[in-house]
């Protein structure tokens, strides 16, 4: 899941200054389980764009924004997005990317993207991985140290956490103790033997 948070709606609006026949465009996946680009949140955005002047053609919220296959894919769900002179896209930076290759008007993102996270037990954890194109998940017993630690620790604890907290953000658990206590548990604390070497690119 990719983890956005929706912009200030001033912002927005200074984005589309000068623009007009908005078309709004959000996302059935990601974006939905977040509230920040599912149905109800494309009918406030469209309220809140007319009440504030604006003129939006239409909407739409395709299964997923970051799959869109084609423009005509689009103007099945709405036609009238072929009026639009603006899209305003209500999903993360690859929905706003993919909307823009099948697209001829100017492409705008109501979001900000955050991180690569995931959705469990009805509660949101950001920043699960850091997609670095390396995965070494597997020897931190499934928790990516890349992705949450702030420090990007390969090799253990900075030695700057309290009772189990971050050094950088005390509001989070260490993810140094939180990988030490899920191998002691799987009994693989074999595993923090190996030292990593960062290679430079």
């Amino acid at each position: 899941m990719i983890i956005s948070s929706a912009k200030p709606f001033g912002e927005v609006l200074e984005l589309l200054k000068d623009e007009d026949d908005i078309f709004i465009i959000g996302c059935g996946a990601c974006a939905t389980k977040l509230h920040v680009g599912g149905e109800p949140e494309v009918l406030d955005m469209l309220r809140r764009l007319e009440e504030a002047g604006k003129h939006v053609t239409g909407w739409c919220v395709p299964s997923a924004a970051c799959s869109v296959a084609s423009f005509d894919s689009l103007v099945e769900k709405d036609p009238s997005i072929k009026d639009a002179g603006c899209i305003l896209v209500m999903a993360c930076g690859s929905g706003v990317s993919i909307v823009s290759k099948v697209t001829e008007v100017p492409v705008y993102p109501s979001n900000n993207t955050e991180s690569l996270g995931g959705l469990s037990q009805g509660e949101v954890f950001p920043e699960l991985c850091a997609m670095c194109g390396d995965c070494k998940i597997y020897y931190f017993g499934g928790i990516c140290p890349i992705g949450q630690c702030p420090k990007r620790l390969l090799n253990g604890p900075c030695g700057g956490s309290i009772d189990g907290k971050c050094e950088v953000d005390p509001e989070k658990d260490c993810v140094w103790e939180l990988i030490y206590t899920r191998l002691e548990k799987l009994g693989r604390l074999d595993l923090l033997e190996k030292v990593w070497v960062c290679e430079e690119g």
